[in-house]
């Protein structure tokens, strides 16, 4: 891990590695129910105050993702304001969803795992944590235990998904490529 995060994190690595463990133990439950294994824990005070994983496959529910149930789980001891001093540790980069929602919820600091190349909201594709439009930014400190994380998702992926939509054929299918040249680009403006 010592390669991995910043000389910031240093001082405090044991910490963040004994949370990130606890977050990868949430991934690795969430994939032997079927789940996408992603892993959430928060911590506020030093202590772990909520814990998530990924619920979407069962629950048939796509907002079901692990940030959200460990902040659900939060919520039911703490008060909101509490998230302000709460830290929260995920093995995948937050999505586009979740990081907008730790940013309404004022979370103080967000450490990741691996990035999240299609969906990632705090840097891979968007930069939802850190936009001066918004709510106050918060930090965030991805590649703690990016192995790990990573083996978990190719352990995920690699299975054959019961519940993924039939492919259609594409045999009658054909690409058209005519187009008018003459066409306007753009609309005339009104």
């Amino acid at each position: 891990m010592s390669d991995i995060i910043s000389s910031e994190l240093q001082e405090s690595a044991s910490q963040h590695a004994y949370f990130m463990k606890k977050a990868l133990m949430m991934g690795e439950k969430a994939l032997e129910t079927g789940e996408t294994p992603v892993g959430c824990i928060l911590v506020y005070d030093n202590k772990i105050v909520g814990s998530g994983m990924n619920d979407t496959n069962k629950s048939m529910n796509g907002t079901r993702h692990a940030e959200f149930i460990a902040i659900e789980e939060m919520l039911q001891t703490y008060p909101r304001s509490a998230l302000r001093s709460t830290d929260l540790y995920v093995t995948v980069e937050p999505c586009v969803m979740c990081a907008s929602a730790l940013r309404q919820y004022r979370i103080r600091k967000v450490y990741f795992g691996c990035g999240n190349e299609r969906f990632g909201g705090t840097g891979s594709i968007l930069s939802l944590h850190s936009d001066l439009s918004l709510d106050p930014p918060y930090p965030v400190h991805g590649g703690l235990f990016h192995k790990e994380a990573i083996m978990l998702l190719r352990r995920f992926y690699i299975q054959e998904n019961e519940k993924a939509p039939k492919p259609r054929p594409k045999k009658h299918r054909e690409l058209k490529t005519d187009f008018d040249r003459e066409a306007p680009l753009t609309s005339p403006a009104p």
